[in-house]
């Protein structure tokens, strides 16, 4: 049989995965191999990191086991506390998550993750390569960024509450002004100190459109640094390949508990959900005792069912 026959045989998933694996593993990535099955605590100590709560558990003797409904927690866990350089890893992987109507359903992920002493050349790297995942399947795709430093500066300079900085995150997601003002209202906050994060979320585009905006919000201090180190990463990326895809937007959002620096989304035309996530996670990794920081993303390649063929 010839290659083409093969191949034509494959579904859009089963093609993206070679596409994929052969793209990270080009590009120095070894491949991580897991078992399905996690020990729960791990997940009990991390819930507010997972999309869900629910999770498959099930007795092995005298441990409580899970089946994992994430791959980044169990790569974390395998590695050493601290790592010199750094360590590249891909890994196609299931994960068993409920879906609309509380049905569990095992999902696809491909990604990768690149751990240690990780510097802006290897966050460049990991964003580019996000890119040039989405190129692989088509080439009409967007890759959002946000850098999560800028708004946690922003936020630090207000008097919130736990709970009102918890409902501001959600208004900056939601890119609602209202809500912002709302939020303020509640905390007793002059109206006047929000301007830098109401114009902070209205800021969209590519990254030459929005550096002017940007450079307008720097001031002394943390967010003055925040937005110059933003910058930069973008200038570097905006250089490259997926620059021409690449769209800033101070909505796309992760845990910031768990999360640092620079997150992103990719988006597929004819796809309405994002397909694709990562981000900066030095604030897991602290949480979970290793001494280092780490960077990555999660292509969710059951989405790809919803293209035409």
């Amino acid at each position: 049989m010839r290659a083409d026959d093969i191949l034509n045989t494959l579904t859009k998933k089963e093609l993206a995965v070679f596409k994929l694996r052969a793209l990270y593993t080009a590009s120095g990535y070894s491949r991580y191999k897991m078992s399905k099955f996690e020990e729960y605590d791990l997940y009990a100590k991390n819930k507010d990191f997972l999309p869900t709560e629910d999770i498959i558990t099930f007795k092995d003797g005298q441990r409580l086991l899970a089946l994992k409904p994430d791959v980044t927690l169990s790569i974390i866990k395998s590695c050493q506390d601290r790592l010199h350089g750094v360590s590249k890893l891909c890994y196609n992987e299931s994960v068993y998550r409920p879906q609309n109507g509380g049905q569990f359903k095992e999902i696809t992920q491909v990604g990768i993750e690149c751990l240690g002493e990780v510097c802006e050349s290897e966050v460049a790297e990991v964003i580019g390569l996000a890119g040039a995942s989405l190129a692989g399947i088509t080439d009409t795709y967007a890759l959002e960024i946000s850098s999560l430093d800028i708004i946690s500066a922003m936020l630090d300079r207000l008097p919130l509450s736990y709970q009102g900085r918890k409902k501001m995150l959600e208004c900056i997601a939601d890119k609602s002004e209202g809500g912002i003002f709302d939020v303020a209202r509640d905390e007793a906050i002059l109206s006047d100190r929000l301007e830098p994060i109401t114009a902070l979320i209205s800021i969209y585009g590519a990254p030459a459109e929005v550096r002017p905006s940007l450079l307008a919000l720097k001031t002394e201090g943390a967010v003055g640094e925040a937005i110059d180190s933003f910058i930069s990463l973008l200038d570097t990326l905006d250089g490259g390949e997926v620059g021409r895809h690449l769209f800033v937007d101070f909505s796309a959002l992760g845990n910031m508990k768990y999360y640092n620096g620079v997150a992103f989304k990719g988006y597929i035309r004819g796809i309405p959900k994002c397909v694709l996530s990562g981000g900066q996670y030095d604030r897991l990794l602290a949480r979970m005792r290793k001494n280092m920081r780490g960077v990555g993303f999660a292509f969710y390649l059951d989405e790809l069912d919803m293209l035409p063929e």
